[in-house]
């Protein structure tokens, strides 16, 4: 066998980081769920969203959206809001998923090592958040990837479908019909 750099995997060394990766993962959320830390039941006045998914979403939604002039508290919740309404019209499996990965960035244990992210979503701070954004969109790793790719659709999606987004980005609402 010839020797490999610290950047190139063969096959057997991929496909062990691979499932060793899969154990990890598996075995924090089972830790995770035995030991109460993630609850599965919607927070007050959601229907999909947890009460530990709405820090984990407000941080990064407002990583994502930016310095945009209609970003504040209430307009932030409206689009919590309309996130989780799109969500309650997607499948099981789509909510599954969802609250798979927003379950995983709320966790401390996977938090950090995963985002750098090390306190809590409510002390991050936007630079702090966009970093992590651009760290997973940069990823050699594909699960990273799609990662940022499903958070980037569905919060940018949420925020740009409130009326509160409209004004500032020039677009006067959908024709009255």
């Amino acid at each position: 066998m010839t020797s490999l750099t610290s950047a190139q995997l063969n096959r057997r060394q991929f496909l062990k980081l691979g499932a060793g990766a899969s154990a990890a993962l598996a075995t924090v959320g089972m830790t995770a769920t035995l030991s109460g830390c993630s609850s599965s039941q919607p927070a007050s006045g959601y229907a999909v969203l947890r009460d530990s998914d709405i820090p984990v979403v407000s941080a990064i939604m407002r990583g994502l959206v930016g310095p945009h002039p209609a970003v504040d508290r209430d307009n932030l919740q409206a689009a919590i809001q309309q996130l989780d309404t799109t969500l309650a019209w997607t499948s099981d499996a789509v909510q599954s998923q969802v609250g798979d990965l927003l379950g995983m960035l709320s966790m401390p244990l996977t938090r950090g090592p995963l985002t750098g992210i090390w306190g809590s979503w409510d002390s991050a701070s936007t630079a702090d958040v966009q970093a992590f954004l651009q760290r997973w969109r940069d990823s050699r790793l594909d699960m990273l990837r799609q990662g940022h790719s499903a958070l980037s659709q569905l919060l940018l999606m949420a925020w740009y479908a409130t009326p509160a987004s409209w004004a500032a980005a020039g677009y006067p609402g959908p024709p009255q019909i």
